[in-house]
């Protein structure tokens, strides 16, 4: 009986992480999986911020006059809080990645609490404001994180489309391919501009390829952005864009 009890336990803890399925997610799932408006496509990277490399980012950007959804993690934040502050003062969006970069399957209903309220507390300190996005780290959500997010004032949001960059033979070509394997009008990309989690340098690749995706939006008259941008407040729900799921 106890272990019957503890299999349901883990069951319903679990369940929601099988949004981290992304055909099933983009199909099923759209506003979770970050599809917007169809002219626009949300730009976002995880698991910064470094000063090895994010400013690198920082700046290519700003040359491509791009804003984007910086997934920031806590711990990574409070050693460098300047570094959140330029990112803001650039116009760039910031959002909550967790306070460490953890697999919430592994996390206790309190620890998951704690670990988001910690990194949104204090994104809300450096800002001045309440983040808006969570994206939990792996895209693997659970109950818990989605207690804690309507507790706390978060919207979770994943993406449609990833370069696969934290691996230590990813290229600038092999990021622009995956990327470009599934994303749509209206998607989001997902994006690393830090290797804390990742090969080391792997984010050297990321910033490379970052002028060909840029180039790829352009070309088809989509504009790059925020989260924000991209899936405004009060915004009707949206559904999958045409095409491979």
């Amino acid at each position: 009986m106890l272990a019957g009890t503890t299999a349901a336990g883990f069951a319903l803890h679990a369940v929601p992480a099988l949004t981290s399925v992304a055909p099933v997610r983009r199909r099923l799932l759209p506003e979770l999986s970050g599809i917007g408006r169809p002219g626009h496509v949300a730009l976002t990277f995880d698991d910064g911020p470094d000063r090895r490399s994010t400013p690198r980012f920082l700046h290519r950007l700003d040359r491509a006059d791009v804003r984007a959804t910086f997934f920031l993690l806590g711990s990574l934040l409070d050693r460098d809080p300047g570094l959140g502050r330029e990112m803001t003062a650039q116009g760039h969006e910031v959002a909550v990645h967790g306070w460490e970069h953890h697999n919430l399957l592994c996390r206790t209903p309190s620890a998951t609490y704690a670990d988001i309220a910690r990194a949104r507390d204090r994104i809300a300190e450096l800002t001045g404001q309440p983040p808006r996005w969570y994206r939990p780290p792996y895209g693997v959500l659970t109950t818990a994180a989605l207690l804690a997010c309507a507790r706390l004032g978060l919207q979770p949001r994943l993406w449609t489309a990833w370069g696969r960059d934290w691996r230590a033979d990813a290229t600038a070509g092999s990021i622009c391919h995956d990327v470009l394997r599934t994303l749509r009008p209206g998607g989001t990309i997902l994006l690393h501009d830090s290797d804390h989690v990742a090969a080391a340098g792997s984010w050297h690749a990321t910033l490379t390829a970052l002028p060909a995706l840029i180039d790829w939006a352009t070309q088809r008259n989509l504009t790059l952005g925020t989260l924000s941008d991209h899936q405004p407040v009060g915004a009707r729900p949206v559904t999958a864009p045409p095409g491979r799921a």
